[in-house]
């Protein structure tokens, strides 16, 4: 793009955000990753003009009112999973309904498949853990396979595995957003099979009350890092006005702050696994509450709260 027509298209901006001044955090926030977004534009095609100097002034008197009377990483920290992370998540809200739709489907896929194909539980699941739920069915105890470890280790275990998995899918969007697409049908068809199963056993119900007392973060966590990685691919696919490095350097960036912003989801997700899942006697009534809440915050952080935030942003704008 021209350097004209680059000041053309956003000059009246610039000008609204070095002249109108606020001291509301959430304007702030949008303000300044809006101005690095295109500094870091300007300086990759406009090195030295006068252009990516004016930008780097309007960005520096942003950054000194952020981080004004705030100590430097308290401040970043909490600002991060305050307001750039959610407005992260409605920016790239178009990524995450699609990973959200490729996984359902490939669950929907994973219980019919089971349904009709008396085998395929075995082949998603594997001999070993089905012949082990078998035997703790048999004794009266199916979750039993949630009290095998002790607490810690059993955290540690699968707060490990599942980082790993998140970040996997995020980098994996490299691929063209491939690898996030393959990721995500394959944990959905290894969920629909892994629900259908205990349905199958008549034990549907219980299932849910006990497996999604963790299961609800740490599913949800995996589509959104679905999400990310297709945020990643984005920027290969359609660069539209940058170059393709630019494009996918941003996108880069983006995801990863989306991967990395969801370890906090997936560490609860892991307590709850290692010290809470394995009370497979708990009273409904508190199963119900921790399920419950755990849906109820990852659709009011990741939807409604990124939306309240963006037209709160949009609001103050002349």
């Amino acid at each position: 793009m021209r350097e004209a027509l680059f000041v053309k298209q956003n000059s009246e901006k610039w000008k609204s955000y070095e002249q109108l001044q606020t001291n509301n955090p959430d304007e702030l926030a949008h303000r300044f990753i809006d101005i690095t977004n295109d500094l870091a534009y300007a300086k990759t095609f406009y090195p030295k003009s006068k252009t990516t100097a004016y930008l780097n002034g309007i960005a520096s008197v942003l950054h000194q009112s952020i981080y004004k009377n705030k100590k430097e990483e308290t401040g970043r920290f909490i600002r991060f999973w305050k307001y750039e992370l959610p407005l992260l998540f409605h920016q790239y809200r178009k990524q995450i309904g699609y990973a959200f739709i490729f996984f359902f489907i490939s669950a929907s896929i994973g219980a019919i498949s089971a349904k009709y194909d008396d085998t395929f539980i075995r082949l998603i699941l594997g001999d070993g853990y089905v012949n082990m739920t078998n035997v703790n069915i048999a004794k009266g105890d199916p979750f039993g396979v949630y009290k095998q470890d002790n607490e810690f280790s059993m955290f540690f275990r699968i707060a490990a595995n599942n980082t790993w998995v998140t970040l996997l899918m995020v980098i994996s969007g490299a691929l063209f957003s491939i690898g996030p697409v393959f990721f995500l049908l394959r944990n959905g068809i290894m969920l629909g099979a892994f629900e259908y199963y205990f349905f199958s056993k008549g034990l549907g119900a219980q299932s849910i009350l006990v497996i999604w007392i963790h299961g609800t973060l740490e599913i949800l966590a995996i589509i959104i890092a679905g999400g990310a990685g297709l945020v990643l691919g984005h920027g290969l696919l359609f660069p539209k006005t940058y170059t393709r490095l630019v494009a996918f350097r941003n996108s880069a960036k983006d995801a990863a702050k989306i991967g990395l912003g969801l370890i906090p989801i997936i560490l609860l997700a892991a307590f709850f696994e290692g010290y809470i899942t394995r009370h497979t006697e708990m009273p409904i009534w508190l199963s119900l509450s921790i399920l419950i809440g755990s849906l109820t915050f990852m659709i009011w952080y990741v939807i409604i709260y990124p939306i309240q935030l963006y037209k709160r942003n949009q609001n103050m704008l002349p």
